[in-house]
């Protein structure tokens, strides 16, 4: 009989000591949570890396205020606003500077491609935003995309395609991903997909370089690159990379 007592005295004991290490996580927590509500509220908005746009209409686009808090609001949510308010920021990144600054950066679209369709010209970033759509002679300067045919294009939204477009549209964005990551984007002037047997990049204003559909662009573009190093500034003509490791130019 003793012993059964003295087990349920350990018992209660037990239960009290967890019941007292659960309400001091409640209250730490809370703590916690009424520090980050009070004291962590944005005082600067600090922007980079834009240019088309001013740091005011950045933040404007933001929906971000001073006197919000730093840490509840939702970094993604802020991105997208300015994504979609701005049409030629391609991408947003978001970063809190404790105890008080919100850093925004942000890429904009200075580098990519024009494709005309029905009578329409559209800009697209090499992420297949489309940017704007001006008219006359806005778009000059930027590289020619023939042959895919775009659905319900919008400025602010990213390309789409029809079934038989889909795989055109695919290898526009790989290409153009692989030009922009290379740095070699400003230097095409035309990208046609019409042909099925290859697509053809006119490169330099020099060179038509033909490459097979579903090529490995990463590979192909170095080696384009290595290529063009070795020839002369007055040679010109068609480059067929149509085999790895080949290349014949085709004066002309």
């Amino acid at each position: 009989m003793a012993r059964r007592k003295r087990n349920n005295r350990r018992r209660r004991r037990g239960s009290f000591a967890f019941l007292y290490q659960l309400l001091c996580f409640v209250l730490i927590g809370g703590a916690i949570i009424a520090a980050l509500i009070l004291f962590f509220k944005v005082e600067t908005i600090a922007v980079d890396g834009n240019s088309r746009y001013s740091a005011q209409e950045v933040t404007d686009a933001s929906g971000v205020q001073q006197g919000d808090n730093l840490f509840f609001m939702n970094k993604y949510d802020v991105a997208g606003r300015i994504s979609g308010a701005l049409p030629y920021v391609e991408s947003v990144s978001i970063n809190r500077g404790l105890p008080d600054t919100l850093h925004i950066h942000v890429q904009e679209c200075r580098c990519g491609v024009v494709l005309e369709q029905e009578g329409q010209t559209w800009i697209l970033c090499s992420s297949g935003k489309i940017v704007d759509a001006p008219e006359g002679s806005a778009a000059e300067g930027w590289a020619v995309v023939t042959g895919l045919s775009i659905t319900e294009p919008q400025v602010g939204a990213p390309i789409t395609a029809d079934e038989t477009n889909e795989p055109i549209r695919k290898q526009l964005l790989e290409i153009l991903a692989q030009l922009r990551k290379k740095g070699m984007l400003a230097d095409v002037q035309e990208i046609h997909l019409e042909k099925s047997e290859y697509i053809s990049i006119r490169y330099l204003d020099r060179f038509d370089v033909e490459v097979p559909w579903g090529a490995d662009f990463d590979y192909k573009l170095n080696f384009l690159a290595a290529v063009v190093a070795k020839l002369e500034d007055y040679e010109t003509g068609t480059l067929k990379m149509m085999t790895d490791g080949e290349a014949r130019l085709i004066a002309g």
